[in-house]
């Protein structure tokens, strides 16, 4: 088997070898290696990786299991060999073949560089390109060690952007002599290296930023712009005109206009975006710059995009350099040398806005055009907002500023809420406000082309009673009972908030929960000791109450089995947690209740019906078409979990190897997936026959890509209409169904009620474009009562930070922590106290995922010594061990003079001043400490 693929990889094993390290991918060795051979290599690698990875091939070529060779493409792109993945897929290695001058060059140089450079200052502004485990190697070592460790790995590099990046790195870190050697002559990006091995000819090369793409999966016309001159022909990509629909799309744009592109989801309104950014690029006057940032609001699109925009300018052989920014990857990044040295900038909207806050960027005007992907969400206090909020004070308020181009790309404009034509107009005219924009472009004159390619899924509707007389529920319900009543005698949570009709198992109930413990946080009694007792009890009796309303909510739509699994899950970490009276007591009544409710949970005749329906729909669908793709979008991570348990249990659809798609951040104590897993089950869903199901929360239904699906299941969720759009536009594939299954009738009624609505919208729409409309009049308007309202909101609502002291007390009992006098403020996110006395009030565990991030890595979790709520994590910065950093929810202030305490979700919303980090200061405090 995997002839064909053994016949390339022994051909193009000399880029292999030199380029793979056989340790970073031990688990695909000892998934299909025999241990002595596993041994064998890691042995070799000690001595010479490029002997051990030559070992691994030869081995790799006498492999016959089925799915080795795929398992070797996804280890590879899971452990960060990204350019080497994707060279093996293509079996092109022409990107691969480019880095050979630079690795030539700084074998060159070698000695220079060891002797000149500071490694463990260049990797900070290189983890891009490096792996971790080199980067926590290098800062183990000596200087010279550590350079020799960085060339190493520069030497092996498969990353196409490395060399570029190293130069940066060199730049921030003032290594003249080492940049000189890099570019003698200061003649640019060219560069002339003697080549030492042959007969002394001069060889050219270029440092570029361009990174080696991934697959685009997009679109299937995925293209590149000509760079003519005029609209008609401007629209070319890759040899290929774009559609007409999509040209109509672009033509606003491209005219320099402010412009909302209104297109279904899967007809390419990305392609459209990298059109326009072409026709932008080259239609500059002469001396003007042009400088783009393309923003997505989420990771998992802005993965998508960037890759796409890399490939997408890497195939156009132009010189426009595009690099990206992401969440914790842009931390202790210089990120306004980024976007100084490159075209095109793809990012997470908040980096830019933390980039303008704190001075790296000083406004929006060293760009030329903003394009914000699924720009509806521009409201509020959405980082789109704010960074428009930015550009229209400069614009209103006269400021003489050159402001950039603005282009918004969406599927419905349909936000808030309305009844009628009339009033979805003026949402949609509020949108226009927000972003300075006065033409929404749609397809009008292409119609029928742009039907031919965007399939709309079919909707239907399957609604299924509910379980009548749940023995479970009643149960829980029983017990929910009893921990309110000994709650209430602790305190009169009803006095705290007292939602009517709170039911068991809603949201409505999760959401008293939440308010009851916000109050809690700031309850304030003349005995303080009471305080604390209180609060904490009140904590843990409303977190299990929470717990039970999670496990009613899976109960209803899920097995009863999989509700006890999560119920016992929680108190397993509750015992291994070491708990309290008040814990052991709830765990008691748990326990108590456990026999009743496990034996409930193995009556088979107590089946859900909404599964038995699930079950009836998928059955039918894979029976008609075995090649079938399903998307199944559930309410919570929980449900997700519950659901892929069923599918692999349930001997009729176990084939279908459901994965789960989650978000990234920590919701009730629960881990979110990482970005590299996520890709590798998208990546698993999209291009093999392995898993054909994808159980997904929100995440998945904004901007990620799945070509293939052609069922979508919408398991009891329902949203507004642009939710609607998004999530029926999963299903790309022709012959779509789009169907959902609910037990609420009322959820039923929504979603046909939002099925009206797309079309109010879509009439607004045409309204609104009509000649004569009073949209522009409206808009105008808006935005000078937006503007007025901000400007008295900073005359009046100002937040003035004052002087006085604030004492930190744990927000779940009230033990003291530290005061706000000795908190200092890195990187200006990251809250250091630099207090010794502050050791004693906590404790620390094992980070369950250590790493490192700009000059930053997490060694230890920290939590209160007295209840064990998390405060936040140790830390090590530089070559200054244990850094205490704590997140300011876990806590409430106390001002230290009136004692009026107050919570506070986020940094930048306290009232008091906080100093920031110095690290002479440091030193200072550590040398009074060891006299």
């Amino acid at each position: 088997m995997y002839e064909l693929e053994k016949e390339n990889l022994k051909r193009c094993s000399a880029y292999i070898v030199t380029i793979l390290r056989p340790s970073y991918i031990k688990g695909f060795m000892t998934t299909y290696l025999p241990p002595v051979i596993v041994q064998e290599i890691l042995s070799q690698e000690l001595s010479s990786v490029t002997l051990a990875a030559e070992l691994l091939l030869q081995h790799i070529l006498t492999l016959d299991e089925n799915g080795w060779f795929q398992e070797f493409l996804d280890v590879l792109e899971a452990q960060g060999y990204i350019g080497l993945n994707e060279a093996i897929k293509k079996w092109d290695f022409e990107q691969i073949e480019k880095l050979e001058p630079f690795k030539k060059f700084l074998e060159l140089i070698e000695p220079s560089f060891i002797k000149n450079v500071k490694a463990v200052e260049i990797i900070i502004y290189m983890r891009e390109c490096l792996f971790d485990q080199d980067c926590e190697e290098i800062q183990r070592l000596s200087n010279i060690a550590g350079a020799q460790k960085l060339v190493e790995c520069l030497k092996r590099t498969d990353k196409i952007n490395s060399f570029k990046l190293l130069k940066l790195a060199l730049e921030e870190c003032n290594c003249d002599i080492v940049l000189d050697l890099l570019d003698p002559e200061d003649t640019g990006d060219k560069k002339k290296v003697k080549d030492q091995e042959g007969n002394g000819t001069e060889s050219s090369f270029r440092i570029e930023i361009r990174e080696e793409a991934e697959e685009n999966n997009l679109s299937e016309n995925h293209c590149k712009a000509s760079g003519a001159h005029d609209v008609e022909h401007t629209a070319e990509c890759a040899g290929k005109k774009l559609r007409k629909y999509q040209e109509e799309l672009a033509g606003p744009a491209f005219r320099g206009e402010n412009t909302i592109i209104c297109a279904p989801t899967g007809c390419g309104k990305t392609i459209v975006a990298l059109a326009i950014c072409d026709h932008h690029l080259k239609n500059k006057k002469e001396g003007q710059k042009r400088k783009i940032a393309f923003m997505a609001t989420r990771v998992e699109v802005y993965e998508q995009q960037y890759s796409l925009f890399q490939q997408h300018f890497a195939d156009a052989d132009e010189d426009v350099s595009v690099t990206g920014l992401c969440g914790e990857s842009a931390e202790g990044v210089p990120v306004g040398l980024y976007i100084e040295t490159n075209d095109i900038i793809v990012l997470t909207p908040q980096i830019l806005v933390n980039a303008l806050r704190c001075g790296t960027i000083a406004s929006l005007s060293m760009f030329s055009l903003l394009i914000f992907d699924e720009c509806h969400n521009t409201t509020g206090k959405h980082p789109y907002n704010v960074l428009m909020t930015m550009y229209l004070d400069s614009k209103l308020g006269n400021n003489n500023e050159l402001l950039p181009q603005i282009v918004g790309l969406t599927a419905s404009v349909g936000v808030g809420s309305f009844k009628s034509e009339r009033e979805a107009e003026n949402n949609i005219c509020q949108l226009c406000a927000f972003m300075d924009v006065r033409v929404i472009s749609t397809v009008t004159e292409n119609k029928e082309e742009l039907k031919s390619h965007i399939h709309v899924p079919e909707k239907q509707f399957f609604f299924v009673e509910k379980r009548s007389g749940d023995p479970f529920t009643m149960t829980v319900y029983g017990i929910m009972s009893k921990i309110e009543k000994l709650a209430k005698e602790v305190y009169n949570i009803d006095s705290l908030s007292n939602i009517k009709n709170r039911d068991y198992g809603s949201q409505k109930y999760e959401q008293w929960i939440v308010d009851v413990q916000k109050k809690c946080r700031t309850l304030q009694l003349e005995d303080k000791q009471k305080e604390s007792q209180i609060c904490r009890e009140l904590f843990n009796y409303t977190e299990h109450l929470r717990k039970y309303n999670d496990a009613l909510i899976i109960n209803e739509d899920a097995r009863t089995k999989d509700a006890l699994d999560y119920l016992d899950t929680f108190f397993a970490d509750v015992r291994n947690a070491g708990f309290d009276k008040t814990e052991q007591l709830l765990t008691q009544i748990f326990e108590d209740n456990y026999q009743q409710l496990h034996q409930l949970s193995t009556e088979e005749s107590r089946e859900n019906p909404k599964l038995k329906e699930l079950k009836f729909i998928l059955d039918e669908e894979y029976r008609n078409n075995e090649q079938t793709r399903t998307v199944l979008f559930v309410r919570t991570r929980a449900l997700a979990e519950a659901l892929k348990n069923w599918v692999e249990e349930n001997p009729s659809l176990a084939h279908l190897k459901p994965g789960v798609l989650i978000g990234r951040g920590k919701r009730s104590q629960q881990t979110g997936m990482t970005l590299p897993s996520k890709k590798g089950l998208l990546e698993s869903f999209k291009k093999n026959d392995q898993s054909k199901i994808l159980i997904a929360t929100s995440v998945a239904d904004e901007g990620i890509d799945i070509p293939q699906c052609n069922l979508v299941l919408l398991y009891e969720y329902v949203g507004n209409v642009v939710k609607m759009i998004q999530v029926r536009g999963r299903g790309r594939a022709q012959g779509s169904k789009c169907i959902l299954v609910s037990s609420k009738k009322e959820q039923i009624e929504k979603e046909k009620l939002n099925m009206l609505r797309e079309k109010i919208v879509d009439q607004a729409v045409i309204n609104l474009q009509q000649p004569g409309n009073t949209m522009l009049t409206k808009i105008e308007v808006l935005q000078r009562e937006d503007k007025n309202v901000r400007d008295y909101n900073r005359l009046t609502l100002q937040r003035v930070r004052t002087e006085d002291c604030f004492r930190l007390l744990c927000s779940k009992c009230k033990s003291p922590a530290c005061f706000t006098d000795n908190i200092r403020v890195l990187q200006d996110s990251h809250h250091v106290v630099l207090d010794n006395a502050f050791s004693v009030c906590y404790i620390t565990k094992p980070h369950g995922r250590p790493r490192s991030y700009g000059g930053f890595q997490k060694k230890l979790k920290m939590f209160c010594k007295t209840c064990e709520h998390d405060w936040g994590i140790i830390a090590s910065y530089m070559t200054i061990e244990h850094l205490p950093v704590i997140k300011i929810d876990s806590f409430v202030a106390e001002n230290c003079v009136t004692k009026e305490q107050h919570y506070f979700r986020k940094w930048r919303d306290v009232i008091f001043t906080m100093k920031q980090f110095d690290i002479a200061e440091m030193h200072t405090r550590l040398h009074a400490l060891q006299e």
